[in-house]
């Protein structure tokens, strides 16, 4: 893709899943990356994947995307590492996901780890640029966009990302652009945590039915996204969600009508 090679970029969350896709991703294209994750050895585990494959274009930090300080740490240590910042890569975002039992601490966390976060690190990159052009994508979810039960804190989070990305494109026009990315079931190690049995096959209707394209999506079909959204191939391309979904939002309640009964269906 034109315009990433040489690059440099911050991608938070980058130890597993699509954050890590994302890394990988943009290693491959040329782009100087800095990770960060909670967990040190996931994320020593990582980087010496990466290394083996890439190179010593990528380091990563130990970091919490909730502590006040992280936004400033994850700025200056890509500047002393690459002497300059092109690109943000809002991915860490926590799983918090309950409804009317939520605390006034789950709440906060939602938000202040989720969309806050990604706020405070879009502050932090655009207001400490020394270039005159740049790019952002934050990570979102098909969860911002629809209703899912018992899921207050999460869906109302993943929304929140939407508005902040337009508000954000559109004070930082015309220098730095801002997007974000919507993907539905992805196949991480959290969502094999929502299966009965942690495996693709003990919920065979999520990935058959509920997507258009009929198959569960990969880390690696998001990054392709994001480095995209990234690249000067989408230079006219700020303030927009962009569904990465399989379809998943195009469909109604009657999914593929494969249990449908109304008159005319197959």
């Amino acid at each position: 893709m034109k315009g990433l090679t040489g690059k440099s970029a911050i991608v938070t969350g980058g130890s597993r899943g699509i954050g890590k896709a994302t890394v990988a991703r943009l290693l491959e294209e040329g782009v100087k990356v800095l990770f960060c994750g909670r967990n040190e050895q996931t994320g020593q585990t990582a980087l010496a994947e990466f290394r083996e494959q890439y190179g010593d274009n990528v380091q990563f930090i130990v970091c919490d995307m909730e502590n006040r300080d992280t936004p400033k740490i994850l700025v200056a240590k890509a500047r002393e590492l690459f002497g300059k910042l092109d690109f943000l890569v809002n991915n860490a975002f926590p799983f918090t996901a309950k409804a009317i039992d939520a605390t006034y601490e789950d709440w906060q966390h939602a938000f202040m780890a989720g969309p806050a976060a990604y706020a405070r690190m879009i502050a932090e990159f655009a207001t400490d640029r020394r270039v005159t052009e740049g790019a952002v994508v934050n990570i979102s979810s098909i969860s911002g966009h629809i209703a899912q039960p018992f899921r207050w804190t999460y869906n109302a989070a993943k929304g929140a990302v939407k508005q902040l990305t337009r508000c954000a494109a559109m004070d930082l026009a015309p220098f730095i652009r801002v997007n974000c990315v919507s993907p539905a079931w992805v196949w991480t190690d959290e969502v094999a945590k929502a299966t009965p049995k942690g495996t693709r096959d003990s919920v065979p209707q999520a990935w058959d039915e509920y997507h258009l394209l009929q198959k569960l999506q990969e880390p690696e079909q998001i990054a392709a996204v994001v480095a995209f959204l990234l690249s000067d191939d989408a230079s006219v391309i700020t303030g927009h969600d962009l569904a990465a979904d399989s379809g998943y939002l195009a469909m109604g309640p009657e999914g593929l009508g494969k249990t449908a009964n109304f008159a005319g269906s197959k």
